[in-house]
């Protein structure tokens, strides 16, 4: 029982960890800050003749949130991987 309270604790602590933790991507003028809990922090428009055009900004925005996302996963990933081993689930070493 022990050890359930301990592995909880520390799903809280990551979990913790991953909202303070920004992770930003790029795509044809569109800079995301999502954080480890892949929430929306920020879009940041790098190049403004994308406001010109609303297909071009919003196929931007679309990709450079994906590649933000994918981040955001796998440092989720990489951050559980010892607490799944804990857990008997082929996350760790």
């Amino acid at each position: 029982m022990g050890d359930m309270y301990k592995l909880q604790k520390e799903a809280k602590r990551i979990k913790k960890e991953l909202a303070q933790t920004h992770v930003s991507a790029e795509a044809s003028g569109v800079k995301v800050i999502v954080n480890g809990e892949q929430q929306l922090l920020s879009i940041e428009f790098i190049d403004e003749s994308l406001m010109q055009d609303t297909k071009k900004l919003e196929k931007a925005i679309v990709e450079a949130m994906n590649r933000a996302m994918k981040k955001a996963q796998e440092v989720a990933a990489e951050r559980m991987k010892p607490l799944m081993g804990s857990m008997g689930m082929g996350g760790g070493q």
